[in-house]
């Protein structure tokens, strides 16, 4: 199995080499570069053309927006995840909009940066839970003829259960272990969910739950 190869930006390198750590514990994740401000960001990006980046915003030389800007300017595959401290949804709404596949607050369960890295890598969107009800502010992503039937109508009530669950940012091994069910289950649940709903991934399907208050 190919692994996910990952690089992280970030101006210290206490946070670097922790996250390093973290990330190669994972069977399918390992971390070919480093850099430690923006310029050399964009540098790994052409480099080694990683999967992912994880990208910091506030570093030196050139921030990680500009960053940002130019590797999506260079037109690489390479996925970005934000992680920051900044919760506020200017940040979170300009790097979308720059063309960033994820947002991850660095106080986060190491478990949701590495969904997040799974899912971007897949071709997904990722945006912490908490996160999430911003963009239900910003963007219409997910539209409903009000004169159809609601898509969510046709969800089982175990379905409601998992979307609801998805929606507060849990990973399919913590909805297996909060509803007493196994993973695979879990798994099938999520895929009906997508097909039912029109949702190509968590974020969409979380932010139509909000949408439409099936979660608080």
């Amino acid at each position: 199995m190919d692994k996910i190869r990952v690089a992280i930006a970030d101006d210290h390198v206490m946070v670097r080499e922790g996250l390093k750590q973290i990330l190669e514990l994972e069977n399918d994740i390992v971390v070919v570069a480093q850099a430690s401000n923006g310029e050399e960001a964009v540098k790994v990006a052409k480099e080694y053309q990683p999967d992912v980046i994880l990208m910091d915003i506030n570093m030196p030389e050139i921030n990680g927006l500009q960053a940002i800007e130019k590797i999506k300017a260079d037109n690489l595959a390479t996925k970005i995840i934000v992680l920051t401290i900044h919760e506020d949804k200017e940040y979170l709404i300009k790097t979308i909009h720059m063309g960033a596949e994820g947002y991850v607050l660095k106080d986060a369960d190491s478990m949701v940066l590495v969904e997040a890295i799974r899912s971007v890598n897949k071709g997904e969107s990722y945006i912490q839970s908490n996160m999430t009800k911003e963009l239900v502010k910003e963007f219409n992503r997910v539209t409903v003829n009000e004169k159809d039937k609601k898509p969510e109508n046709n969800l089982t009530p175990r379905e409601l259960e998992v979307l609801e669950l998805i929606a507060q940012g849990l990973i399919n091994k913590e909805i297996a272990k909060r509803l007493f069910i196994s993973e695979k289950t879990v798994k099938n649940h999520v895929s009906n969910i997508f097909k039912k709903l029109n949702v190509s991934d968590r974020t969409q399907a979380a932010i139509y739950a909000y949408k439409h208050n099936i979660a608080n």
